[in-house]
């Protein structure tokens, strides 16, 4: 008689090892790289002068002055490898049998523009759709949704508040740190920010990577929650590429 109950044991004791072998291989940490301003200069390097090799067009050297409209036909958006524009988040938390991963979401839908006055970057708005986040799981995607609100608000916004100077050497091509400071919005809330950016000149399109980690509860923004959830962080990393052109 217990040698039923034993197999049957046994067998449990398989499933539940398969089963959270299965869930790690579905959940596990394989989010996208953080975003960097070499591998973006990287791609878009590649498919700027890709392009002027089929056109036989050459890209603008030098000159940043004017306005820049973020730029939707170079690179592409692709959740694993986005070579254009995107904007996203990055938050671990930790599984139960599976441990802590990092969540992503990112989304292509993003728009806006920068007035450049000589070398300095005098005004500046940009708008993300927020409706469409994928994330690196799809079973989080309806919890991204419903924890932002999207229904009731759609985007997020940064409008620039204080002008930057991007120093002569921008121009030229060479990379420039610097520190955008403005309003941002997001589920409603408005708050003062300063975003540290990365930004370069390259075949006359101009690279913006940045990022700033955020409390959720600074926006009124409630933490997701799920059964095979055992915490969230609090606070996440707000991040960005943009790709944009001469308008």
């Amino acid at each position: 008689m217990k040698r039923p109950l034993v197999i049957g044991a046994v067998l449990l004791v398989v499933v539940g090892i398969a089963a959270a072998g299965g869930a790690w291989w579905f959940f596990k940490d394989d989010a996208p790289a953080e975003v960097s301003l070499s591998s973006a200069v990287e791609s878009v390097s590649a498919t700027t002068v890709g392009a002027s090799a089929t056109t036989g067009a050459v890209p603008a050297a030098t000159g940043i002055a004017g306005t820049w409209t973020v730029d939707d036909s170079t690179g592409a958006f692709d959740y694993d490898s986005a070579t254009g524009t995107f904007a996203g988040f990055r938050i671990k938390e930790n599984l139960s049998s599976i441990g802590s991963t990092t969540a992503v979401g990112r989304t292509g839908d993003v728009t806006g523009t920068v007035t450049i006055d000589e070398t300095t970057l005098s005004a500046g708005t940009f708008s993300v759709d927020l409706t469409t986040i994928k994330t690196n799981e799809s079973r989080r995607d309806d919890k991204v949704q419903s924890a932002l609100a999207t229904s009731q608000y759609p985007t997020a916004t940064f409008t620039l508040t204080q002008p930057i100077d991007l120093g002569a050497s921008a121009a030229t091509g060479a990379s420039v740190s610097v520190t955008a400071v403005g309003d941002l919005t997001i589920h409603g809330t408005t708050k003062h920010v300063e975003i540290p950016l990365q930004a370069q000149l390259v075949n006359g399109t101009a690279v913006i990577v940045g990022s700033i980690d955020l409390t959720f509860a600074d926006y009124g923004v409630a933490v997701p929650t799920s059964p095979a959830v055992v915490s969230v962080d609090d606070h996440g990393t707000l991040e960005f590429q943009l790709v944009l052109k001469p308008s």
